[in-house]
């Protein structure tokens, strides 16, 4: 694969992609920590949320739907702001 076909996957060069994960995993990390959570108990969350799924059967598809309301009311709001934001620069 080409210099320009892997910054085209990556969504830029490979070192700024990499300087944006590792500052963003770092602002992430803050956040988890300030709110006292780690890693394990994020899957420990997954996994209780799979098992509640699994004993719930039908019940679950409505709080399946909540859950994603809920996730759309953050998510895309900050999508739409984004791609505003990115309409504003100029292509490669």
């Amino acid at each position: 694969m080409s210099d320009t076909g892997l910054s085209r996957f990556l969504g830029g060069s490979p070192a700024q992609v990499l300087l944006r994960l590792v500052f963003l995993s770092f602002v992430v990390g803050i956040i988890l920590s300030a709110l006292n959570l780690d890693p394990l108990d994020l899957i420990d969350m997954v996994v209780t949320f799979v098992e509640r799924l699994w004993d719930m059967g039908f019940h679950a598809i409505g709080r399946l739907g909540n859950y994603l309301v809920i996730g759309a009311m953050v998510v895309v709001p900050i999508w739409l702001l984004s791609r505003l934001l990115a309409m504003g620069k100029p292509r490669d």
